[in-house]
């Protein structure tokens, strides 16, 4: 589903807000044949160069581990409590600070149970194409022909908090679309990109620190580099001297899902990258540690609801 189809069908209800804009939602969805909890998984950009709105998730949201072919960026608009998992890594969010992702990263917010106010941010996507041309624009970039790698800068308390006012003036040129809304919004995106990697070179910006090891992310560090191989939870329980209903419950309670769940959305965000870079399914399938292509079709099929060929249609 493309982000402007989902943002119409948001507008048929202008009298629900919040939480029940997102069970109605949820409800539709499910009608269309979509997974409602892999949503993000499944939004493709509507623009070739440019999209950016504004989202808003509630306490009860369920947002899964996903990863996009496309460039993503994530000010964060509110304080409240939000990590943010990125690769391996957990990082606690607070209004001000920017992720920024490239495609094929493994990315998902771990909202608290008791989220005391929504988490608000404000959200750019950039093509693959609309990259390219922005960095052969600055040949001084450190890797112009290298796709940027995923970082995530704290600009509260520095020179560069304006930054949050350039998101949202992209948001609500988007939103308004005015005569030349479309042009606004490139000419913002490059403005903003140029200041971005001006805060991260120039440490100007805080780049933010991981949060310190849990079990949680000892273990999803276990997983990034071993996804490919057989992964048995009673055997991480040995090496990290634990039980595996104390694993289980972790993975239950931070993430919201199995930890067999999770080991499978990983092994499918690589697949997904493998999948676009041209490699044969049957290979695909063995890379990622599915035991064998049956295995990879229906877990692929489950979770995004189209089978691994399909999906490469769509990407060609």
């Amino acid at each position: 589903m493309k982000l402007d189809e989902l943002q119409k069908l948001a507008q048929m209800v202008p009298h629900q807000q919040g939480p029940q804009l997102q069970e109605w939602l949820h409800e539709q969805l499910i009608s269309m044949g979509l997974n409602p909890n892999n949503l993000y998984q499944e939004l493709e950009m509507t623009s070739r160069y440019v999209d950016t709105h504004r989202d808003t998730s509630h306490a009860n949201a369920q947002l899964q581990l996903h990863s996009h072919t496309f460039f993503e960026l994530l000010y964060c608009a509110s304080n409240c409590g939000v990590e943010y998992l990125v690769g391996s890594e957990r990082y606690r969010l607070q209004q001000g600070d920017i992720v920024f992702m490239p495609p094929g990263v493994s990315h998902r917010p771990l909202l608290p149970e008791n989220m005391a106010s929504p988490y608000i941010r404000y959200v750019l996507w950039i093509s693959m194409d609309f990259m390219k041309w922005y960095t052969d624009l600055t040949p001084e970039a450190d890797t112009p022909n290298k796709v940027p790698a995923a970082f995530l800068l704290r600009t509260s308390g520095t020179p560069f908090e304006y930054l949050g006012e350039m998101f949202l003036s992209g948001v609500k040129e988007a939103e308004a679309k005015t005569d030349g809304w479309q042009a606004a919004v490139i000419g913002n995106t490059i403005q903003l990109l140029t200041q971005l990697r001006r805060a991260a070179k120039g440490r100007a910006a805080h780049a933010l620190k991981a949060e310190q090891p849990e079990l949680l992310d000892r273990i999803t560090t276990y997983v990034e580099g071993h996804y490919a191989q057989p992964i048995v939870i009673a055997d991480l329980a040995k090496q990290f001297f634990v039980s595996s209903s104390t694993i289980s419950h972790v993975f239950k309670q931070k993430l919201g899902v199995s930890f067999y769940r999770y080991v499978t959305q990983r092994r499918l965000i690589a697949a997904k990258t493998l999948i676009e870079k041209g490699q044969r399914l049957e290979a695909v399938a063995n890379q990622t540690g599915f035991s064998d292509y049956s295995s990879f079709f229906r877990s692929f099929k489950q979770e995004y609801g189209i089978s691994p060929r399909q999906y490469r249609k769509l990407q060609e």
